[in-house]
C-alpha cells in the first residue's frame, strides 16, 4: 500500500483540510486534501473531470483514496496560495501583474473550453499559484461536460451550495477587473439588490485607490468593456480577445494559426455552447455564486454578472466524462487491506527541511496572551472548563424544513384568489402602523370565520396559510406576527378548524413563525400553544403521520423561549411549559417509534439544551442518556445518529450524570469503540462529553477512569486525526487525565505525545490570520504545554526522595520498592521533554539544573554500587535510568544559550558528577560523560563566554569569576590527576578524552598551565603515535 507523509495545514474548508505532504520514500510534495465523505459526489465529479488533464495552468490530478471515514485527493503542490488571498492583501494591482496573470487565466481557460469542459464556478479562490507565481484552476467539483445535464450526475449539491445557479456566472471577465480594483463589479448583500445592479446598471470604470494609484490604459478599458457587455451579440469573441491590443500580442502566433479554421469560437466561458441552454443564449441575466468548498476546501464569496455569448464554442468532451464511464472512476481503497495500516501518516516535523539542527537557538514559543491561557496559569481546572464546548459542538440546525429529517414540498400560495391583499415581505415592513393593524385584522378575520365550511370556503382559508407561510420566512415579519393578535387566533385554529389539511397547515405557520422570529414579548401566550400541541400529540400519539406534522413546530416554540429567556427578567405564566410536554416528548424517543419521530425529538432535545436555559431541565432524566446513546448505536441513517449524539453532548454540559448513565449500562469499551470508529462529528462530540464529564469531577468512577490505559491510548489515536478540533479536544481530555493522575504522562510521551504537540504548536501559533479552530487548538495546546512544564519540578523531586531513601541501601524495603518503580520511569518523560524544542526552554532553569545536579550525584552513586536498584527495578532499569539521565544531559548541552546564563549552577552541580562518571568502569557512560563534559567546558571556558561575563552586572561578574576559579579546581583536583589512565584505556575511549583536552586547553590559559606542568603531555604524544 503506498503511504504518504503528511506535514502542516495549508487550508481548511468547512468539509475538508488540505496538507503539505510527501509520496513516502521519494521527495516529491503534493497536495493531500482530506474531504468528508458527505462531499463525495462534488469530488467524484472533480476526479472524472480532471483525472486526464495535463496542463501548466490546471492543478494536476495524480490519485484518491478513499479510507473509512474520508476522501483523500493527492494532487499538485501550489504554495503560492490563492488569487483571493493576493487580491484580499494587495488589494489592487497594477496593470501589467494584472495582464500577465489574466494570459494565465485565458490559457487555462482555453485548455479548458478545448476539453470540453465548462468550468461554471470561476472564483478568485479557485485559482491557485505555484511557486514561481503560475496561476492554475483548482477545484472542479461544480463543473461539467458540455452537453450533460449536471443535475444528473450531481443531484445532492444544494442550493446554498451552488447558489442556484447552473455554474454561468463568475467568468474571466469579472476576475480581471476584480484584480485592477479589488472588488467584484457587481455587489450586494442581498440576492435580489444583486440581481437587479446586474440587470440594469452597467460596471462602473475600474479605478484603483492609494497613493501608487493609476489610470487604467485605453486598452484595458476596452478589454472590459467588451467581456462586460450585457448583449451576448456584441460582446467580445475567442478571435477577438485574443488579438486585443491589451496582451501586446503574446497571443498572435495561436491566433495566426486558428486563422485557417473556419469556425469562430465565442468567449462565453462557459454559457454558449452548440445546442446546449440555448435558453440561457438569450437571457442577459445570471445568478449569484456562492461557491461550493470543493477539493481546496476554498472560501465562500458573491459575484454576479452578465452572461451568454455571440457565437457557441467549439469543445471537444472527452468519453471518460460521460455518466455512463462514473463505475470506471473508484478511489483507492484500504478497506480491503490491512486497515491498521495508515495510507496517510501525520509528521511531528513541518517539512524535512525545515528541521533544526542541534545548535540552532532554541524554539521559544511564546504563550498566547489570551485571557484563557494567561488565566489558567492560576486555575487550569477553571480554564479546562471553559474550553469544552466550542462554538460548533453548540450549532443549531432548524427542526421545520430541515431535509435531513423530512423533505417537504415548497408552498404555492394563488395571489388571485387570496382573500387579503399579497403584500411582499418588503412591502409589509413599509406598511404604517394603520394599515399594519388593517391587514392584521383582516387575516384574523378571514381564519375566524367559521360559518361557511364549502369547499371554496375551505381551499380560500388554505391559500390563506399558504400566504402566511411564505411571509412568515422573513424575521421582521415573523416576528411582529408572533407578537400579535394573530398568534392567538391561529393556536385556536388548531383546535376549531374544519379538516385537518388546514389544522396542518395552521401547524406549518405557527412553526414557520418561531422558526424565524427574532424577539420575542413575554404577553405573547406560548403556553396555550404549547399545550395545545401536547394534547394533540396525546390524543394521536399512534398516527405517526400526524406526530411529523405536530413536533416540529412544538420543538420551534420550545427552543424560541429557551432563546429568549435570557432577554427577559420574568417571562411570567404565558411561557411556562408543562411537564405533560416533556412526558409526551420522551415517550416518542423510546424504542420502536418511527426515526422521522425518533429524529425530530432528537433535534428538539438538541436545540432546547443549547441555551444556557431551565426549560432543559424538564429532558434531564434518567432514562435520556440510554435513549439517545441507543438510538446513535442501533439507527441506520447518518443524520439522525449524528442529531442523537449531539443530544446528548448538548445535556452532558447541563449534567454530566446523563453520559455517567451511559458509560455505566454500556460500558466504557463500547465508548471508546464508537470514538474510534465513528465520523469526525461523532468523535468530536465524544470527546467534548468525556471533557465535560471529566471537568465536572463529581463521579466516583472518574478515578477508575483516568487509570485506565486503554481510554488513554483511544485517546492518543485521535490525535491523528485531520481535524484540527478534533485534536484540540483530544488535547484537553490529556490534559484531565493528566491532572488527575501525573502517571500517566509516562504512557502519553511513549505514545509519541510530544511529537504531537510539536506538530500541532507550528499551525496553532498565535497570528494574524488565525482560524478559529487552530486558535482554539492553540488554547488548549499551551494549558496542556504549561501543565507539563508545571509537572516536570514534582516529577524530579519524587525521584530524588525515592533515591534518597535508599542512600547506601543494597536491598531497598517493599515500600522503597514500590515507590522506585513508581518514580524511576518517569526519567523517560524529562528526556522527552527535554529533547523537545518546544518544552526544553521551558523547563531548563537554575532550579531545573540544581535538581538535575542532584539526580547526578544519585546516578553516581549506582554506578559506583553505593546504591542498589538492581533488587527494586532489575538491573536493565537500573541501565536504563543512568542511560536517560546522561542523555537528558546531552540534550541540554547541545544548546548552549540554555547553560549560559546559569554558568555557577553548571559548574557546581553538574560539572562533579560528570566528572566522577567519566571513570566509570562502564564504558557507555565514560564515553557520554566525556562528549558532555567536552561540550561544557568549551561553553564555560570560551573568550565568547568571558566576555559575555564582562557585560554583567558586577556582582554577577565576581560570581561568575569565582565560579571559573571552581571549575579550574575541579580539573586540578578531580580530573587531570587521573587522565593518563583515560588515554591508556582501549579505543574508542583516547578519542574522546583528547577532544575533551583540547576543549580544556583551546580558550582558557589557566587551564593549559595546569596540563602542562602536569603529566599528560608525554602521555598524549605516545597516544598519537600509536594512532
Amino acid at each position: 500500500m503506498e503511504n504518504f507523509i503528511l506535514y502542516e495545514e495549508i487550508g481548511t474548508g468547512r468539509k475538508s483540510v488540505v496538507y503539505k505532504g510527501r509520496r513516502k520514500g521519494s521527495i516529491n510534495f503534493v497536495a493531500i486534501i482530506c474531504s468528508d465523505k458527505s462531499k463525495r459526489h462534488e469530488i467524484t465529479n472533480h476526479v472524472r473531470l480532471t483525472h486526464d488533464i495535463k496542463h501548466e495552468n490546471v492543478v494536476t490530478f495524480y490519485e484518491w483514496y478513499e479510507t473509512s471515514n474520508h476522501l483523500w485527493l493527492v494532487v499538485e503542490l501550489c504554495t503560492g496560495g490563492s488569487l483571493e488571498s493576493v487580491i484580499t492583501q494587495d488589494e489592487c494591482l497594477s496593470e501589467d501583474v494584472v495582464r500577465e496573470f489574466a494570459i494565465h487565466l485565458v490559457k487555462g481557460l482555453r485548455y479548458i473550453h478545448d476539453a470540453g469542459i465548462v468550468f461554471s464556478d470561476l472564483t478568485p479562490s479557485k485559482i491557485l499559484l505555484d511557486g514561481p507565481g503560475t496561476l492554475k484552476y483548482s477545484n472542479f467539483c461544480l463543473s461539467k461536460a458540455e452537453g450533460e445535464n449536471q443535475e444528473e450526475f450531481f443531484s445532492l449539491v444544494t442550493a446554498e451550495e451552488t447558489g442556484g445557479g447552473d455554474g454561468k456566472e463568475n467568468t474571466l471577465r469579472r476576475n480581471i477587473k476584480n484584480r485592477i480594483q479589488g472588488k467584484p463589479p457587481f455587489f450586494s448583500e442581498t440576492f435580489s439588490e444583486l440581481i437587479e445592479l446586474i440587470l440594469l446598471q452597467d460596471p462602473q470604470s475600474p479605478r484603483q485607490t492609494g497613493a501608487s494609484s493609476c489610470k487604467p490604459t485605453q486598452e484595458f478599458q476596452s478589454l472590459l468593456k467588451g467581456l462586460l457587455q450585457k448583449d451576448p451579440q456584441k460582446r467580445i469573441n475567442w478571435t477577438q480577445l485574443l488579438v486585443h491590443p491589451f496582451w501586446r500580442g503574446v497571443f498572435s502566433e495561436v491566433h495566426t494559426s486558428e486563422e485557417e479554421e473556419e469556425e469562430d469560437v465565442s468567449f462565453s466561458s462557459s454559457v454558449g455552447r452548440r445546442g446546449v441552454c440555448a435558453s440561457s443564449q438569450s437571457s442577459a441575466v445570471t445568478p449569484v455564486s456562492v461557491t461550493s468548498q470543493g477539493p481546496g476546501g476554498g472560501y465562500r464569496g458573491v459575484q454576479g454578472g452578465a452572461a451568454g455569448a455571440e457565437e457557441p464554442v467549439c469543445m471537444h468532451p472527452n468519453k471518460s466524462f460521460r455518466l455512463d464511464n462514473m463505475t470506471e472512476l473508484r478511489p483507492k481503497s484500504a478497506l480491503d487491506k490491512d486497515t491498521r495500516e495508515s495510507i496517510f501518516l501525520l509528521s511531528s516535523r513541518s517539512t524535512p527541511r525545515m528541521s533544526c539542527t542541534a545548535r540552532d537557538p532554541p524554539n521559544r514559543t511564546p504563550l498566547p496572551q489570551d485571557s484563557v491561557v494567561a488565566s489558567g496559569l492560576n486555575d487550569i481546572s477553571y480554564c479546562i472548563k471553559d474550553l469544552v464546548y466550542t462554538d460548533s459542538d453548540l450549532a443549531v440546525t432548524p427542526i421545520m424544513d430541515n431535509p435531513k429529517i423530512l423533505k417537504t414540498a415548497p408552498v404555492r400560495y394563488d395571489p388571485k384568489t387570496l382573500c387579503v391583499r399579497a403584500y411582499s415581505v418588503e412591502k409589509l415592513s413599509c406598511l404604517s402602523s394603520e394599515d399594519w393593524r388593517g391587514f392584521l385584522q383582516q387575516l384574523c378575520s378571514s381564519l375566524e370565520a367559521q360559518a361557511d365550511k364549502t369547499t371554496a370556503a375551505v381551499r380560500s382559508k388554505l391559500n390563506l396559510l399558504c400566504y402566511l407561510c411564505t411571509i412568515a420566512a422573513h424575521k421582521d415579519t415573523a416576528t411582529r406576527l408572533i407578537n400579535s393578535q394573530l398568534f392567538p387566533v391561529l393556536t385556536q385554529q388548531l383546535r376549531l378548524a374544519p379538516n385537518w389539511d388546514v389544522k396542518f397547515k395552521v401547524m406549518r405557520v405557527l412553526g414557520l413563525l418561531a422558526s424565524h422570529c427574532t424577539e420575542l414579548r413575554e404577553e405573547t401566550p406560548i403556553t396555550e400553544a404549547v399545550v395545545m400541541f401536547t394534547e394533540l400529540i396525546r390524543e394521536n400519539f399512534r398516527n405517526s403521520k400526524l406526530k411529523q406534522c405536530l413536533l416540529p413546530p412544538l420543538g420551534e416554540l420550545l427552543y424560541l423561549i429557551a432563546t429568549q429567556e435570557e432577554k427577559k427578567e420574568h417571562p411570567g405564566e404565558l411561557w411556562v411549559v408543562p411537564a405533560a410536554a416533556y412526558t409526551v416528548l420522551m415517550r416518542c424517543l423510546r424504542e420502536g417509534e418511527e426515526l422521522v419521530v425518533n429524529h425530530m425529538v432528537c433535534k428538539m432535545v438538541e436545540n432546547v439544551c443549547t441555551p444556557a436555559s431551565h426549560y432543559a431541565q424538564g429532558f434531564i432524566t434518567g432514562e435520556i442518556g440510554p435513549m439517545l446513546w441507543y438510538l446513535f448505536t442501533h439507527s441506520s441513517v447518518d443524520s439522525l445518529r449524528v442529531s442523537a449524539i449531539s443530544a446528548l453532548c448538548r445535556i452532558t454540559r447541563l449534567s454530566a450524570s446523563a453520559f455517567q448513565s451511559v458509560i455505566d449500562k454500556v460500558g466504557l469499551p463500547a465508548i471508546l469503540a464508537s470514538l474510534v470508529s465513528g465520523i469526525s462529528r461523532v468523535q468530536q462530540h465524544i470527546l467534548t462529553m468525556l471533557s465535560a464529564m471529566l471537568a465536572s469531577g463529581a463521579h466516583a468512577q472518574l478515578h477508575r477512569l483516568v487509570q485506565e490505559r486503554d481510554f488513554v491510548v483511544k485517546i492518543m489515536r485521535s490525535l491523528e486525526s485531520p481535524s484540527s478540533v478534533i485534536r484540540a479536544k483530544a488535547f484537553l481530555v490529556l490534559l484531565q487525565v493528566l491532572c488527575s493522575n501525573r502517571d500517566m504522562l509516562l504512557l502519553c510521551c511513549n505514545s509519541r505525545l510530544v511529537m504531537y504537540i510539536e506538530r500541532d504548536i507550528r499551525q496553532a501559533t498565535p497570528g494574524k490570520g488565525l482560524q478559529s479552530s487552530n486558535e482554539y487548538l492553540s488554547k488548549c495546546l499551551h494549558l496542556l504545554i504549561r501543565h507539563v512544564v508545571l509537572q516536570l519540578p514534582a516529577i524530579l523531586d519524587d525521584m530524588l526522595s525515592a533515591l534518597g531513601s535508599i542512600v547506601g541501601r543494597k536491598h531497598p524495603s517493599t515500600v522503597q520498592a514500590k515507590q522506585l518503580k513508581q518514580s524511576v520511569p518517569m526519567m523517560t518523560v524529562v528526556l522527552h521533554l527535554l529533547t523537545s524544542q518546544i518544552f526544553r526552554p521551558q523547563v531548563v532553569t537554575e532550579e531545573f539544573l540544581f535538581r538535575f545536579g542532584a539526580l547526578l550525584n544519585h546516578i553516581t552513586s549506582i554506578d559506583a554500587s553505593e546504591t542498589s536498584l538492581g533488587s527494586a527495578i532489575g538491573q536493565a532499569g537500573s541501565e536504563e535510568l543512568i542511560r536517560n539521565t546522561l542523555s537528558a544531559v546531552e540534550a541540554i548541552t547541545q544548546h548552549p544559550a540554555l547553560l549560559t546564563p546559569h554558568h555557577c549552577t553548571v559548574v557546581d552541580c553538574i560539572l562533579p558528577p560528570l566528572t566522577s562518571l567519566a571513570f566509570s568502569k562502564n564504558v557507555e557512560w565514560r564515553i557520554v560523560s566525556l562528549r558532555v563534559l567536552s561540550e561544557i567546558t568549551l561553553l564555560l571556558l570560551s573568550q565568547e563566554a568571558v566576555e559575555e561575563g564582562e557585560r554583567k552586572e558586577e556582582r554577577r561578574e565576581r560570581e561568575c569569576n569565582s565560579s571559573t576559579g571552581r571549575l579550574l579546581t575541579l580539573i586540578t583536583e578531580a580530573l587531570l590527576p587521573q587522565y593518563e589512565s583515560l588515554l591508556l584505556e582501549p579505543d574508542p575511549i583516547p578519542v574522546y578524552a583528547l577532544k575533551l583536552l583540547v576543549a580544556l586547553t583551546e580558550h582558557s590559559s589557566p587551564v593549559n598551565s595546569l596540563v602542562r606542568d602536569s603529566r599528560i603531555l608525554p602521555v598524549v604524544f605516545q597516544v598519537m603515535a600509536e594512532h
